[in-house]
């Protein structure tokens, strides 16, 4: 399994971003079998605050298991900015993440083109950013996973600036999401989005969500849970031992793969030598 690293310019950003990939190109076959050669199933895997584009690889053993089902992954750095767009600054992370990434890629690699080989994930901030865009450029992904996303939109216009973390004080919310009494019922709303794509005529999306029992964010999880089967999406729930940590994802991002429409041999490797 091939793990690159890559540097690029970005439209919508309008400066340089760094981006990981695995990629099975390199897998060696088992004997007697065709060695993968695309084009590839593609996983865009978001990061949460404070993290970075290393963190999954870091965190989660989900570099083996893509190997496993030949699935390519894409892990960009989406700072601190919840991947939705900050018209002012020029800093379209939504537009970056939705459209621009996906077609970078394509260009520099065999990754299919198919809505339905492409899927979105992310853990808290990213499981936000993965629900938001999956819905907004639904013409993008056909699977959405959300781990213990954190849907902080849910409420925001009544935060303020007496919490004792930046990342919940209103002034950081205004410069991540704008006006906080215009995100309700917007494209920055997860519920609203889910309720508005039924009547476009376009195909829903799978949904995985899954959250820790012992996870802050359970509740809002599970009210995002019950606007999507409301609307008739498909949804599969998960809810099960573990707080806000990498123990968590690490077990769910293997139920998530195991979830997608992949297959696969394991392949000869380091640590699959017969």
């Amino acid at each position: 399994m091939a793990f690159i690293q890559i540097s690029l310019m970005s439209q919508s950003l309008m400066r340089t971003v760094s981006v990981n990939v695995i990629l099975p190109a390199d897998k060696l076959a088992v004997p007697g079998a065709a060695p993968a050669t695309g084009p590839y199933k593609t996983l865009y895997l978001l990061h949460g605050i404070f993290g970075s584009q290393y963190d999954w690889v870091n965190g989660t053993n989900v570099q083996r298991w893509a190997e496993e089902k030949n699935l390519a992954v894409v892990m960009p750095a989406g700072e601190n900015m919840f991947y939705v767009d900050q018209q002012d600054g020029h800093t379209l992370y939504g537009q970056f993440i939705g459209q621009e990434l996906p077609a970078l890629m394509r260009r520099m690699f065999p990754l299919s083109d198919r809505r339905e080989d492409t899927f979105i994930a992310g853990l808290s901030m990213g499981g936000y950013g993965a629900l938001r865009n999956g819905l907004k450029y639904v013409d993008t992904f056909g699977y959405i996973a959300g781990l213990s996303a954190a849907n902080i939109v849910e409420g925001i216009e009544q935060r303020t600036d007496d919490a004792p973390r930046f990342f919940a004080t209103r002034r950081y919310a205004q410069a991540v999401f704008g006006p906080l009494d215009q995100v309700k019922n917007s494209d920055k709303d997860i519920a609203w989005l889910a309720r508005q794509l039924p009547g476009t005529g376009k195909p829903l999306p799978h949904i995985y969500l899954a959250c820790g029992v012992d996870d802050g964010l359970l509740e809002t999880d599970r009210r995002l849970r019950d606007v999507f089967r409301e609307q008739g999406y498909d949804v599969t729930w998960e809810e099960g031992p573990g707080s806000h940590e990498w123990d968590f994802w690490n077990r769910h991002i293997k139920r998530v793969i195991d979830w997608l429409p992949l297959s696969g041999e394991a392949g000869i490797s380091s640590g699959n030598v017969k």
